[in-house]
């Protein structure tokens, strides 16, 4: 796999307005309801930006019915890993308004290599 630094700071811009998305919904969310709830909203919300602007600023690749389907089974192992993750810190008695930053540290690095797939080996 050649490693196009640009792609990577695409995927790092995309990733801040997404992550930006996700953190400020379950933040508004978990205000008035359970966290898991809140997170899952979050997450929702901030997919579909996610995939607009990975397919067209990113990958600059055009969207399709296949690209979309990978990028969605992507984010669904993303959302388990999202899920187990944050649940695990709050276990571990990490605060609700901390456990997603740590979330974020170990999910993103791994999506990026999930997302480049779906957008550059699929149709």
């Amino acid at each position: 796999m050649n490693i196009d630094w640009r792609e990577i700071v695409r995927f790092g811009i995309v990733g801040v307005v997404a992550t930006a998305i996700h953190y400020g919904v379950y933040l508004l969310c978990q205000l008035v309801m359970g966290a898991n709830i809140a997170y899952t909203i979050g997450w929702l919300v901030s997919l579909g930006c996610n995939f607009v602007l990975s397919a067209r600023f990113t990958f600059r690749q055009h969207m399709s019915v296949s690209r979309a389907g990978g990028f969605v089974a992507s984010h669904v192992v993303n959302y388990l890993m999202h899920m187990g993750l944050f649940n695990l810190f709050l276990w571990l008695g990490i605060g609700q308004v901390y456990a997603p930053l740590l979330v974020y540290c170990i999910v993103i690095p791994i999506n990026f290599i999930l997302v480049r797939f779906a957008f550059t080996k699929l149709p």
